[in-house]
């Protein structure tokens, strides 16, 4: 640690108690979503010697991030840990992120082993490597259920995810034998959530994206139709405890009409 951190050190922990001790704790949001974005940004401007190192890092943060929800009591938070169109990335980057999610998924029991919290992933786990989803169905065996939820979006594709719900509805309405007319009436927004992902979830009420990207790129689309935003400079790994106290502060003081 420098000298700068040090001597700046005092003036953050002030700022963090200001934010908090600010913060509207009656209108936190009870669903966050998070878009963990700018890992391999941050291994380039950090002189890290490979991606791997900058995948770490920002795992080491993503345990920090759920004690702060937990000290803050956010019931649910979803994580999009890896997009589908992140699979089409070469496999010199995607190998060592594999390794690095499994020791997540390994650490992550003794992590929040004082937390009440019960885990689930969402994607097409099914074109992930067979090791890193056995991984991720033993940590679901190990977490079933908790007071609050932590769901991992992982191969997760929010176009596939509505292609897929619609699938299903059509799938379990044909398997009653309801005539090809009744099930296009039958399709409707309410039948689509049931079948979504996340279904039995609320829907997110706040979406974080970090390093500096103003887009979804897909992460809920459906349920976060009316969300607000949070869009922050910094790369994920960089991401800190300020920061996310800003979003939540910034969230608290919105008036959500909910297209209204």
């Amino acid at each position: 640690m420098g000298f700068g951190d040090l001597a700046t050190r005092p003036l953050y922990r002030l700022y963090e108690g200001h934010l908090l001790s600010g913060l509207d704790r009656s209108k936190l949001p009870q669903h966050i979503g998070v878009i963990h974005d700018g890992h391999r940004r941050y291994a380039r401007s950090e002189g890290l010697p490979d991606y791997a190192a900058s995948y770490r890092v920002g795992m080491a943060k993503f345990i920090e991030f759920l004690q702060w929800t937990e000290d803050l009591e956010i019931p649910t938070v979803t994580c999009w840990l890896l997009s589908k169109e992140n699979l089409e990335r070469p496999d010199a980057e995607l190998v060592p992120y594999y390794e690095v999610l499994e020791e997540l998924f390994e650490e992550i029991p003794a992590a929040l082993a004082a937390h009440d919290v019960g885990v689930g992933f969402i994607g097409s786990l099914d074109l992930l490597p067979p090791d890193l989803v056995a991984e991720a169905k033993t940590l679901e065996e190990r977490m079933p259920d908790g007071e609050r939820r932590l769901t991992i979006a992982l191969a997760y594709g929010g176009r596939q995810e509505i292609v897929d719900a619609v699938k299903d509805l059509v799938g379990t309405l044909a398997d009653e034998g309801m005539p090809a007319d009744q099930i296009v009436e039958r399709i409707d927004a309410d039948g689509i959530g049931a079948n979504l992902y996340t279904a039995g979830l609320p829907d997110p009420d706040l979406v974080i994206r970090t390093s500096g990207e103003a887009r979804l790129s897909g992460f809920l689309l459906w349920q976060a139709a009316y969300a607000e935003y949070a869009f922050v400079d910094v790369y994920w790994p960089a991401f800190r405890h300020v920061d996310f106290l800003r979003a939540l502060r910034d969230f608290t003081r919105r008036n959500r009409r909910y297209g209204k």
